[in-house]
């Protein structure tokens, strides 16, 4: 066999070898909504400057954040390893499907987890890595465990879900102002029309996992419609707060109020006909309604 032939075959293995060994590990941080925590740690960051924008500090604060959200999504998988073998939805992620063990998933998740800890630490300040700290703490050992007892388990993990923006808004001006908590409520509030829908969608998948949702608990969806049309009533006045504390202007309390009302429009629909296609219709409204809000308030801010 010449030299030539036989680097041709064997020099792609260790390269395609790496690549099979860390897709696992990539998926257990789940990249995607990684990316929408990034995205609203960012809109607090923006609306937390007073004296000018510094990118190492931003850097920082999206390496940190981003750290800690895999390595909590990471634990999270370590935990629900055996529910997730038991639902269609989730039985192919790295643990069941036997990729990765869950005792490397675990140190995977500890060591991602600690590693973001320390950047916010010293590369922010001490309070943003205490809201990192605490967000993953209250998602792993509230929200995650409450999952198999009581369908409150959705507030519950509303709160860590809401955390980013204020992750941000620390990152760059050092405090929590009434701003922060307005981006906070907005976030916290819209969780609940994007995961009843989700919940409702999969209700047989979280039933066999012995996960206790909302639709779980009460099959005929009308708690769970009524909960996606009210969140999503009170989504529009809460929405326009920041045009009221000067965050935002005309622009933004237009297209907010729009936005409002299309969202509202999907969960009223699903009220109605309660089927999966309208449930996936409030999914879909849910995934548009936040980064064009954002996109709006990034657009109608007062400049520094």
């Amino acid at each position: 066999m010449t030299p030539s032939l036989t680097t041709a075959q064997n020099g792609p293995a260790p390269a395609k070898s790496l690549r099979g060994l860390c897709a696992p590990y990539l998926a257990l941080t789940k990249p995607r909504i990684t990316w929408l925590i990034l995205m609203s740690t960012g809109v607090g960051y923006f609306f937390g400057l007073k004296n000018g924008f510094n990118w190492l500090v931003f850097l920082h604060t999206l390496i940190g954040t981003g750290l800690i959200a895999s390595g909590t999504a990471a634990l999270n998988q370590w935990w629900e390893h055996l529910a997730d073998a038991k639902m269609d939805r989730t039985n192919k992620r790295p643990i069941p499907s036997g990729q990765i063990t869950p005792g490397n998933a675990m140190w995977f998740g500890i060591g991602l987890s600690v590693l973001g800890f320390i950047e916010l630490w010293l590369g922010v300040n001490l309070l943003t890595a205490a809201l990192g700290a605490l967000t993953l703490a209250s998602y792993l050992f509230l929200y995650t465990p409450m999952k198999q007892k009581s369908p409150h388990s959705t507030t519950i993990g509303a709160i860590p879900g809401a955390m980013p923006p204020l992750i941000g808004f620390a990152a760059a001006s050092g405090t929590l102002t009434a701003e922060a908590w307005v981006l906070f409520g907005i976030l916290f509030l819209w969780q609940f029309p994007h995961f009843y829908s989700i919940a409702w969608m999969y209700r047989d998948d979280y039933a066999r996992a012995g996960i206790r949702m909302l639709p779980v608990v009460e099959p005929d969806g009308q708690s769970t419609s009524r909960q996606i049309v009210a969140f999503s009533v009170v989504l529009i006045p809460f929405s326009l707060l920041p045009v009221f504390l000067a965050m935002t202007g005309k622009i933004y309390f237009v297209g907010a109020i729009m936005l409002g009302m299309y969202f509202l429009y999907a969960g009223v629909r699903v009220a109605r006909e309660r089927t999966r296609v309208r449930a996936r219709a409030v999914l879909l409204a849910s995934v548009l309604y936040l980064p064009v809000l954002y996109g709006l308030m990034m657009l109608d801010r007062p400049s520094l």
